[in-house]
């Protein structure tokens, strides 16, 4: 069975995902770094072909990915909003929803200039994560086997609770 973290940007899923496979002994991976390591840079990606394309990305990625076991993958904020991505993951895993605040992911992703999302021309970062917020959260929750609130809560915090919520803790 496979582990998949999902939220919004700067919700934690990398670093909450590298915290679990180093307690647990198992394999992280991160579905933005897989498609690095084979297409390149994701803001070049979708400014030269587009977000429809690097979400077809993020499907070939779900292919390889989801027929693994014994994984933590960590999702981009994207990943799950596709219907198909969320049934391929959940044949071989439980998905978990790291839930982040508004006032949270700001901190977070203040400094941060490397998310095309977040790059519009208009409006402010709070405006912007507001509204992909408000979209993507009733479907992360809907697609979610658990979710796990992170405002106020430390790494190890964060990483304890998932791992005692799913059968993960032992090493494989």
């Amino acid at each position: 069975m496979n582990l998949i973290l999902c939220g919004m940007m700067g919700a934690g899923k990398s670093t909450v995902g590298k915290k679990i496979a180093d307690l647990t002994g198992r394999v992280w991976c991160d579905t933005d770094e897989w498609i690095v390591a084979n297409h390149g840079n994701i803001a070049d990606i979708f400014k030269t072909y587009g977000e429809a394309y690097f979400r077809r990305l993020e499907r070939e990625t779900v292919d390889v990915l989801a027929k693994k076991d014994g994984l933590i993958i960590s999702t981009g904020g994207g990943l799950v909003l596709a219907r198909e991505n969320c049934v391929r993951l959940q044949e071989n895993g439980k998905i978990v929803f790291l839930r982040a605040q508004l006032k949270t992911l700001e901190e977070r992703l203040t400094a941060d200039n490397s998310r095309p999302l977040l790059q519009a021309e208009t409006g402010t970062l709070v405006e912007r994560l507001t509204s992909l917020l408000n979209a993507r959260a009733p479907i992360y929750e809907q697609v979610s086997d658990y979710i796990v609130d992170v405002d106020g809560k430390s790494l190890e915090e964060i990483a304890d609770e998932i791992i005692l919520k799913l059968p993960i803790g032992e090493k494989i």
